[in-house]
């Protein structure tokens, strides 16, 4: 049997009555002040360095230390006001780096609060932090200070920690009460103490025990009452500075201080907030907030543009804005989450060097089973029974998330949520989406989208933004009648004639999803605000083809999301007047007569009645160009649509974000050339980014012919070769490389393009997608997309290259007659050879250059020859 090893506490009264302390204790003392808490360490301290321990002060309260500094004891510095996540992982790391036996003293666990705000944290700090000190077989001292903390914080470190002591004093004793002692006991060792010389005397006579409590109540040292922490204090100090009625100073710093609390430390979106947030909208924001700490990057956003536009008259004579009552659950719900289901350890492993990827597919396993605190679910089921069955989406908001510079468009998940049958029901539907969006910050994706851009040691912290669905009940359907994404700044012009500043739209009719994630074989409307009638296309045929056909709705009976072609939707018994969004197809109709098929309207969705209205064209235009001038930078939305009796359409902001845009406004030269001498390719217009002028050292190519011939397995391998030679080959700053291939990058039907991940196209400079029409491969100009954003965030230029029109030219005789580097670079043989030639460009420069507003681009390998 192993021998039980004994701690001494420094004061031989406080040992008789715990029986000592044990290896693996955890100590916390409630105490009214830093120094009756102070009166307990200096023994405890003194007699461990007697005993030859080790000792290590956590340093990190903004009161006086408690230790007294000597060069036998270590200390280590934190800062709480970097956060959660950053103060824990820092203390996690010390500790991991001491290993075992060490004895502890930290700071008061009170003083994280003015950091945190919120105690919930301080909570979470103690419950990941005490088990791990207990594994290693330490001793630590904590500090509490009593009225500081709810009963909800203080029950959670009582259920944690070995030892719980309470420190009153009463007529000018000093007592104690062990609240716990872990695997000890005593007739006396719960009993109120009172120190008298070097030992503290039990109270064992009922007299002096009733007059104790009667002097505590009294004093109001112990408080059965729910305290309430500083963020709860916070916004009670709003409210009553807004009943009132606080002066201009007073108000402004509060609003200064609450934004602190709920947008994070990002100054631009901060002075953001600032500016447009007022008190009463303050206020409601928290009222609608599951949970404590940030909103995050998406509910920041659109927030802002709701306030923005709210106070802007001009937009406002041309379209109806629909009012959103949106909840938010905050960043702390993420931490107690992981908290709570006892994935921390995990969590820190995942962080260290070697680990970001391999335990990241452990830990998103281990969260999608886990389970949510109690009172997170009550903020759940509340939040349900105020939406009703009406649809929701449960949207991801992390802190990074459509920042400026990082939008993380379509890394992390968002789902939604028919929300249909028994509260119960519906309530684990809310839970599974959550859980999935939580475990998506997980995802390879998303780490590697961190890792490129150097934010993969910064602490991202997962909030949700979840919003009634805007649209309406149609049958067993629901959906808005339109939806799309608003950019005010258009690097996409096809016309010499169209103003990039004027901006574009990229628009659907049903759910967004359509708009912002590339289909397989469908095409939004594209829209240039100064030109709306203007298509990318010609002819009626091109309009078939280039026209969006399939319809996403939520379908009601079914609790699902569905996808409906638009024509079987038009068939269906709702009250829908289909010709304001579709033309008829006569052509079609006639057609489909002549082969004796049953007679019925065939309808091509191509929005020109909606385009045709002036105050939907100006309407977004105001609202894109009014939120680029707050932002002071061109902006990207998305939006629903919905007509309703009124003459003015309703529309919603859902999302609004900085867009980054690549080099906009540098000046190019474009150079004339002699009947495409030395030229690779060239075009007119289809290309986003901006404008470019740029060498290049490599180029890999994609035939479109071999492509076709190749297997589904092989067309699969064809992706996965691509991002090999994604990391073996191309840099962006010393191996600059364009990449052209048939059809769509990343299309999830592989007939339609190389079905490739964008983390395994990440690393070339352009992208380029060529149409192939034999093989159905016909490129997407996917603007507002998130295969977009992460073409711009990369800064990777894109250009559509389509062969068979004119003013478009391919060198296809050139690129026969490279050699092919592909096995040279993959050092073994490729049985793909045939279809991926990789072109090393060595004596002969190979150069880019585009120009947004004459839309000119050519791309060529030689010096130009002048005309």
């Amino acid at each position: 049997m192993q021998k039980t090893e004994y701690v001494s506490t420094g004061y031989n009264g406080l040992d008789t009555i715990l029986d000592g302390l044990r290896i693996g204790d955890n100590v916390v003392f409630k105490v009214d002040r830093i120094e009756d808490y102070r009166y307990f360490i200096g023994p405890f301290v003194d007699q461990a360095l007697v005993d030859g321990k080790r000792i290590c002060y956590m340093r990190f309260g903004a009161h006086d230390p408690i230790v007294d500094i000597s060069p036998r004891i270590q200390v280590y510095e934190f800062d709480p006001s970097a956060g959660f996540e950053s103060f824990a992982t820092q203390v996690h790391r010390v500790i991991k780096t001491e290993g075992k036996r060490v004895f502890y003293v930290f700071d008061s666990l009170s003083d994280l609060l003015s950091a945190w705000a919120t105690d919930q944290m301080v909570g979470n700090f103690f419950r990941v932090t005490c088990p791990y000190l207990f594994g290693l077989d330490t001793v630590a001292y904590f500090g509490l200070l009593r009225r500081h903390h709810s009963s909800n914080t203080v029950e959670k470190i009582r259920d944690t920690t070995q030892v719980l002591i309470d420190i009153f004093h009463i007529a000018g004793h000093i007592h104690i009460l062990p609240l716990k002692v872990w695997q000890r006991s005593s007739t006396t060792m719960y009993l109120a103490h009172r120190k008298q010389g070097d030992q503290f005397i039990p109270l064992i006579n009922s007299y002096e025990t009733s007059q104790l409590h009667k002097e505590l109540y009294s004093s109001g040292l112990d408080n059965s009452l729910r305290q309430l922490d500083h963020w709860h204090i916070l916004f009670l100090e709003a409210e009553k500075l807004l009943d009132e009625i606080g002066t201009e100073l007073e108000q402004t710093q509060m609003i200064r201080h609450i934004c602190r609390h709920i947008v994070g430390d990002d100054e631009k979106l901060l002075s953001l907030a600032i500016k447009h947030f007022n008190l009463p909208e303050l206020i409601n924001i928290k009222n609608r907030m599951i949970g404590t700490g940030f909103i995050g990057g998406k509910a920041l956003g659109m927030l802002l543009a709701h306030s923005i536009l709210a106070q802007d008259r001009d937009c406002q004579n041309y379209i109806q804005l629909e009012p959103h009552d949106s909840f938010h659950v905050a960043t702390n719900v993420y931490y107690s989450y992981i908290v709570h289901n006892n994935l921390w350890p995990l969590y820190m492993q995942q962080k260290e060097p070697g680990s970001y990827f391999i335990k990241a597919g452990e830990l998103r396993r281990e969260i999608l089973i886990g389970v949510f605190p109690e009172e997170i679910r009550e903020g759940f089921m509340k939040m349900l029974d105020y939406f009703g069955q009406y649809p929701i989406i449960i949207r991801s908001s992390s802190l990074l998330e459509d920042g400026f510079g990082n939008a993380f468009a379509g890394k992390y998940d968002s789902y939604f949520c028919v929300n249909q049958g028994s509260p119960e029901e519906r309530l684990e539907k809310l839970e599974q989406a959550v859980r999935k969006i939580f475990a998506s910050t997980m995802s390879e994706e998303a780490l590697t989208y961190r890792l490129q851009r150097g934010l993969d040691k910064h602490y991202e912290q997962m909030a949700l933004l979840i919003q009634r669905v805007s649209g309406s009940y149609y049958g067993p359907y629901y959906f808005p009648q339109l939806a799309g994404v608003g950019i005010s700044y258009n690097t996409f012009v096809w016309d010499p004639s169209m103003n990039p500043q004027a901006g574009m739209l990229r628009l659907v009719f049903g759910l967004g999803t359509r708009a912002v994630d590339r289909s397989s074989d469908d095409y939004p409307r594209v829209v240039a605000l100064d030109a709306p009638h203007k298509k990318q296309h010609k002819d009626a045929e091109d309009t078939r083809q280039f026209s969006q056909h399939d319809v996403d709705v939520l379908n009601i009976r079914d609790n699902s999301c569905e996808t409906l072609s638009f024509n079987s939707l038009a068939q269906k018994d709702i009250e829908i007047a289909w010709h304001h969004y579709a033309v008829l197809d006569h052509e079609i109709m006639e057609r489909q007569e002549r082969r004796g098929r049953p007679k019925q309207n065939y309808w091509l969705l191509t929005l020109d009645h909606i385009l045709e209205q002036k105050n939907f064209n100006t309407g977004l235009q105001c609202i894109l160009k009014t939120l680029e001038k707050e932002y002071n930078y061109p902006v990207d939305i998305e939006f629903t649509v919905n007509f309703g009796d009124k003459t003015l359409p309703y529309l919603n902001i859902v999302q609004c974000r900085p867009l980054q845009t690549k080099g906009a406004l540098t000046q190019v030269t474009m150079p004339r050339l002699a009947n495409n001498q030395g030229v690779l390719f060239r075009t007119e217009g289809h290309f986003m980014g901006g404008n470019i002028s740029q060498s290049f050292k490599w180029l890999v190519w994609v035939d479109a012919a071999e492509y076709t011939k190749l297997s589904l397995q092989e067309k699969y391998a064809t992706a996965r070769l691509i991002g090999q030679l994604n990391k073996k080959l191309a840099d962006r700053s010393d191996s600059p490389a364009i990449l052209l291939g048939p059809g769509r990058w990343g299309s999830t039907t592989p007939s339609m393009g190389v079905p490739i991940s964008f983390a395994e196209i990440n690393n070339f400079s352009v992208i380029g997608e060529i149409a192939f029409s034999r093989g159905n491969l016909m490129p997407e100009l996917s603007f507002g997309s998130h295969f977009f954003q992460d073409l711009v965030e990369a800064d990777i230029f894109y250009v559509a290259l389509f062969p068979d029109s004119e003013g478009c030219f391919i060198d296809n005789t050139w690129i026969s007659e490279q050699a092919n580097e592909l096995e040279i670079v993959l050092s073994r043989n490729s049985d793909l050879g045939d279809t991926v030639k990789v072109i090393r460009i060595q004596d002969r420069k190979l150069t880019l250059i585009a120009d947004i507003i004459s839309q000119q681009l050519i791309c060529f390998s030689t010096a130009p020859k002048i005309c």
